[in-house]
């Protein structure tokens, strides 16, 4: 059964303590009320799989386990097809041992797209808004993070972190939380917060520039990636029904646009490091998620349009400062 106990001893200790007013019951209401059918199921086999205490992690390039001596190859062979059962895996590439999990997207790309442009994460205290089964939290620890938090509301994707996170020796500095960033009090204790593909999803993007900067300490860093599309400062496409098949996606302004959003919700330094254009080798399908991915979410006779005839994807890395004075 997935605890979070060993997270409670953790920020009794830091700054993020008074977080303890409210977290444990709601922790609670998540595992009575709003976890998935089949959580039970992933934790049994969260429990069938090996704990790593002493692993060799590396993080640098990527996110790689090596097994620990004495792990025979049946053994790995039984964790492959353990974490297989985790289907669909879209965040990462892993490696484990001697596979690969081959996710839907390639999360790596992005990664390096923006590590060289934001600041150093060395003894950071860092919050991943939406971090999906936490890939990126794994490589923002290993760009010497001192603590890593995750919030993403699916049970499905805290079963595939526990699972990287027990296999990778239960380390104490990185977590996931099954939460939505609604549900976080103004904490105000994060130097460096991400959110990365959410603000999309978000029925309303100002409110949740706010609630992103609710969580940061004053002088403290957002990154924030989303789509977008060209366009001026007056510039913003709202879909009328569905995008790339999406039924949950609200508004997708131009770059322009997004800079003055987080300018008007009181952000500085705001500028925009990366813009790109979603490939089919970005994200696709693969053996480890076969749902349907980018290539049938594009019109097959025009790919630089949705299946909606709507702008293909395009996402906006931007950065922006909280101010030191008058920053709430």
């Amino acid at each position: 059964m997935i605890e979070f106990g060993d997270f409670y001893a953790q920020i009794a200790k830091r700054s993020l303590a008074s977080w303890l007013e409210v977290l444990p019951a709601q922790l609670k209401t998540w595992r009575d009320e709003q976890a998935h059918g089949l959580l039970p199921n992933w934790e049994k086999v969260l429990a069938k799989l090996p704990n790593q205490s002493g692993a060799k992690v590396n993080l640098k390039d990527g996110v790689t386990i090596e097994p620990v001596d004495g792990l025979e190859s049946g053994q790995i062979r039984k964790v492959e097809n353990l974490l297989r059962s985790y289907h669909p895996w879209r965040k990462g590439p892993y490696h484990i041992f001697d596979f690969d999990i081959d996710t839907e997207w390639r999360s790596d790309w992005k990664w390096e797209r923006l590590i060289e442009h934001i600041s150093p994460l060395k003894y950071r205290q860092v919050l991943d808004v939406g971090c999906g089964n936490g890939y990126h939290m794994w490589r923002m620890l290993g760009a010497d993070a001192e603590f890593v938090v995750g919030i993403d509301p699916s049970s499905l994707f805290l079963a595939q972190f526990e699972a990287i996170r027990q296999l990778a020796g239960n380390p104490e500095n990185i977590h996931l939380l099954p939460l939505g960033i609604e549900q976080l009090p103004a904490l105000k204790a994060f130097d460096t917060v991400f959110s990365m593909g959410v603000l999309y999803h978000r029925r309303s993007p100002i409110e949740h520039i706010f609630q992103l900067k609710d969580q940061l300490v004053q002088g403290g860093e957002l990154i924030l990636e989303t789509l977008v599309v060209d366009g001026d400062k007056d510039t913003v496409l709202t879909p009328q029904d569905r995008y790339a098949k999406m039924n949950n996606v609200w508004f997708l302004p131009s770059v322009d646009l997004l800079a003055l959003w987080l300018e008007k919700c009181g952000f500085e330094q705001v500028r925009c490091v990366d813009v790109s254009v979603t490939s089919i080798q970005e994200q696709r399908r693969t053996e480890w998620m076969t749902n349907e991915s980018l290539e049938q979410f594009l019109d097959p006779t025009d790919p630089s349009k949705t299946v909606e005839g709507l702008p293909a994807p395009k996402r906006a890395v931007m950065i922006a400062r909280k101010p030191f004075a008058n920053g709430d």
